[in-house]
């Protein structure tokens, strides 16, 4: 059996998160909106100016709960987490082996192709489905430029040519989600390329919006099995980047945020009046279109998938937790090679 606590989102404006008893309770405008007990919660996440009690921070420390501060857009703030877990024995192999340059370019290759094959397996789903063929010729085009980037892979001997390779591929890639769109509505949701920081249009901004959930659960995996967040194999180390958070991330871009957000448009669930550009041409979501997409993500967490590891059914939702578990495993020896998650 698989349980996976739930993630609170609050994002409603100025509201007030409060302990009562062993509940946690949210108020906006001195009336109760929500209370939950706080053993159904794995994490609580905060959009924009949310206020949070004293007491309730010190509960949720005391119970593992993290806490994590957003700002209204999506873009990471600050979190608050209890002592660190995991044994100390974990992480000293960790730092270890992120000096081995052979034990990290193949951490770097596994999780690349990984997240290629993932972003391929899309592209030839869309092509399967396209009634036009001119959309079929591109999705095929790119996914075919993907197969030979995952094919070059296990002959690049730094980690700067695995970057590359990933880098290029992910431009091909980004090229050909437009085509997964719906034509009468592409106009709206036309992309070139990947932009952040701030996003430049609307499929962007959406992405942008997925991938801040999505990196949120990868770093709470992370911490989860006792590894550091900040120490990666692929990601190059700054000072507050959770580069091994960023490395488990990859593999789990494409099937949890980017065809969620292609399911979301073509359904008509996210419109281009969702969707707000503002001065210097920066693209974000509204507030009402930020709660559909919450919403969406945590159901597409409780459907089903087969690892193929396992050889049975589990929630995507755990998907990061086991992937976490097995890198650790390979950190520790216990696995000759780190597998990543692959759709069939």
């Amino acid at each position: 059996m698989y349980q996976i606590l739930n993630t609170l989102y609050i994002m409603t404006p100025n509201a007030y998160a409060h302990l009562e008893n062993n509940t946690l309770r949210i108020d906006i405008e001195r009336e109760k909106r929500l209370q939950v007990p706080l053993h159904h919660l794995g994490a609580v996440v905060c959009f924009g100016n949310i206020m949070i009690s004293p007491a309730l921070m010190h509960r949720c420390a005391d119970d593992g709960i993290n806490f994590v501060l957003l700002d209204s857009n999506g873009r990471f703030k600050a979190r608050l987490e209890s002592a660190v877990s995991g044994n100390i024995l974990l992480r000293q192999a960790q730092y270890r082996k992120a000096a081995d340059e052979q034990f990290a370019l193949a951490i770097a290759q596994g999780v690349i192709a990984g997240k290629l094959r993932n972003c391929r397996q899309v592209l030839l789903r869309g092509a399967r489905e396209a009634s036009d063929e001119d959309d079929q010729r591109e999705l095929s085009s790119a996914a075919k430029y993907l197969a030979i980037a995952i094919r070059n892979l296990p002959g690049t001997d730094t980690l700067d040519r695995v970057r590359g390779i990933e880098g290029d591929a992910a431009k091909v890639y980004f090229s050909a989600l437009p085509y997964l769109v719906r034509r009468d509505i592409r106009t709206f949701f036309t992309m070139n390329g990947r932009s952040r920081r701030p996003p430049r249009d609307r499929f962007n901004a959406l992405l942008s919006f997925l991938y801040s959930m999505v990196m949120n659960d990868c770093r709470s995996a992370i911490e989860s099995v006792g590894l550091d967040p900040q120490l990666g194999f692929l990601h190059s180390v700054r000072p507050g980047r959770a580069a091994l958070a960023l490395d488990l991330m990859e593999e789990f871009r494409s099937i949890l945020a980017d065809r969620l957000a292609l399911t979301l448009i073509n359904r008509g669930q996210i419109t281009e009046r969702d969707l707000q550009e503002r001065e210097g041409g920066a693209v974000y979501l509204q507030d009402d279109a930020r709660k559909i997409v919450v919403i969406a993500y945590q159901e597409r967490k409780h459907e089903e998938i087969t690892h193929p590891l396992l050889d049975s059914k589990v929630p995507f939702g755990i998907l990061p937790q086991l992937q976490a578990r097995f890198l650790s495993r390979t950190i520790r020896g216990d696995m000759d090679d780190y597998i990543p998650f692959v759709v069939r």
